[in-house]
């Protein structure tokens, strides 16, 4: 169920995180098994019930109250303060300071990434544009706002620039942005590294980084829209302030 899992926070903190993998759930393929989309050709009562199998797991304690706070995601810079449950708003960056929500962002090959400090924990899902438009650096600020000094971030499973070939203006269009997104693949062509953009912002915002990351694309426990297109479910970062 999990591609990685963990309680360690900063300073101290409280905190549950974890990404997930594509097992344990009841999807029928080509989506098996655990497909956390919130739409596509997956049949909803399937995704549904996934939903409920990593909820109950992660948090068993919440499993019976409407505890997810989730977004629509827009591949965009919109931030969402989540101050009890959210169905789906629309934005690519959460956060929240209550105890009783778990903060939900999908990817396919997109970068998600979880953060905690002090009372506060956010989560961000940031693809290309995402990257570009600075969603992390903004989910960053949002938290420093409401409290969190000592901030550390947990980069999840992404697809690599060794494998994310885009067209030569593409890649310059968002390497102008985040210069260190520029990367070329293992056969040659121009790539970007989403990865390195959001670790290169994240460093800049002095937050710390831990990296667990993979590429989606070379890693058959978990989704990657890039090798599968519609066939692609989604997996999840997930994280809540515990205690």
């Amino acid at each position: 169920m999990y591609a990685f899992r963990s309680t360690h926070g900063p300073a101290g903190q409280s905190v549950e995180l974890a990404f997930t993998d594509r097992y344990g759930g009841v999807s029928a393929a080509p989506f098996d098994e655990l497909n956390l989309a919130i739409e596509g050709d997956d049949a909803e009562e399937s995704r549904a019930e996934n939903h409920r199998r990593v909820l109950a797991d992660f948090a068993p304690d919440l499993a019976h109250r409407r505890s997810l706070a989730d977004l629509r995601q827009v591949h965009g810079a919109d931030v969402v303060v989540a101050d009890g449950p959210v169905d789906r708003a629309p934005g690519d960056g959460i956060v929240t300071t209550r105890t009783d929500l778990v903060l939900m962002v999908r990817a396919a090959d997109c970068v998600p990434v979880l953060l905690a400090g002090g009372t506060v924990v956010g989560a961000a899902h940031a693809g290309r544009a995402g990257v570009a438009a600075g969603v992390v650096p903004a989910v960053v600020e949002r938290m420093r706002e409401l409290g969190a000094a000592e901030v550390v971030a947990w980069v999840g499973p992404h697809v690599c620039g060794r494998c994310y070939e885009v067209p030569p203006a593409m890649q310059a269009e968002v390497a102008e942005r985040e210069p260190a997104t520029q990367a070329t693949t293992s056969w040659g062509t121009p790539s970007l590294d989403l990865g390195a953009g959001v670790r290169a912002q994240l460093d800049r915002a002095g937050v710390e980084v831990v990296d667990v990351a993979r590429c989606t694309l070379e890693s058959p426990d978990l989704y990657s829209h890039r090798r599968d297109g519609r066939g692609a479910g989604r997996q999840a970062g997930l994280v809540r302030r515990a205690g």
